[in-house]
């Protein structure tokens, strides 16, 4: 890996003496779309040794506050990818594998799945996706949830959309919504409401004080909920493309508009050791 940076290093340094020094334009870094990246890197668990810098949203809020239709309507429109954890376990479970077995029995007594195995199912399949930009939808539903996931992992999502929804307008939705889910009858529900009250507002909480949590009033019409959604997702737009490891992508997230934050070329340099290091 040394080698390639360096490599791209000697590129992109000797095109900042030509370019960015005698223009003398403002610019500035975008950090984010830098490290939304792919690049070959030692494997140290997580993510595989040709590494994927995610993209995260947690999409959180209780059963039946309409989370997963907002999240299909942002991958239709942002072009996301949609990961619920509910239905990855239920895929899991119907592969009759003894895993698998586990999660049926945990969901049937209206507990939460351990958290290594879901972490497992969310790493497998983010590894194995060809995007780079995740809706993570019903997880975490604990701390213990979010510190297996920021451990494995070794990430923290970038923002996180709440689905905040009264309690009756969740009982009314999940038991009208007719799924055929073992976990969709009354008995079940009043354990799974329950069980998120208790846990899952810590770590709502936990988010918000990292200012990372963006609050969505989930009752009303599907389109006016998204229309909340949109200028939210609509922001986070230039921090999550998809850019390649190169010295093109690198200068073209430069910005060189007049009324950017200006980074003189000691700096720059700077910045290129430290990524070498």
């Amino acid at each position: 890996m040394r080698r390639q940076l360096a490599s791209y290093s000697s590129v992109l340094f000797s095109t900042f003496r030509s370019y960015v020094v005698p223009n003398q334009a403002a610019y500035t870094l975008k950090f984010v779309e830098l490290f939304a990246t792919e690049i070959e890197i030692p494997a140290k668990g997580g993510f595989s040794s040709r590494e994927k810098v995610p993209f995260i949203s947690f999409v959180l809020g209780g059963p039946g506050s309409g989370k997963g239709t907002q999240c299909a309507k942002i991958a239709h429109t942002f072009g996301f990818t949609h990961l619920s954890a509910g239905d990855l376990l239920r895929t899991e479970i119907s592969s009759n594998s003894e895993k698998g077995a586990v999660i049926l029995e945990t969901i049937k007594q209206g507990k939460i799945v351990p958290s290594e195995v879901t972490v497992d199912l969310i790493r497998r399949a983010i590894e194995s996706s060809k995007n780079h930009k995740f809706l993570i939808d019903g997880f975490p539903r604990s701390e213990e949830n979010r510190i297996a996931f920021e451990k494995i992992m070794g990430a923290e999502p970038n923002f996180v959309l709440y689905f905040d929804c009264p309690e009756e307008e969740m009982v009314k939705r999940v038991l009208c919504r007719n799924e055929g889910r073992v976990d969709d009858n009354i008995d079940t529900l009043k354990k799974r409401l329950k069980i998120y009250e208790s846990l899952n507002l810590p770590v709502i909480n936990y988010y918000l004080a990292k200012g990372k949590v963006h609050k969505i009033n989930a009752v009303g019409p599907e389109e006016e909920i998204f229309e909340q959604v949109r200028p939210i997702i609509s922001s986070y737009e230039g921090a999550c493309r998809d850019f390649k490891f190169s010295p093109v992508s690198i200068l073209n997230s430069l910005s060189l508009s007049a009324g950017s934050v200006q980074m003189n070329m000691t700096r720059v340099m700077e910045f290129g050791r430290l990524f070498l290091l």
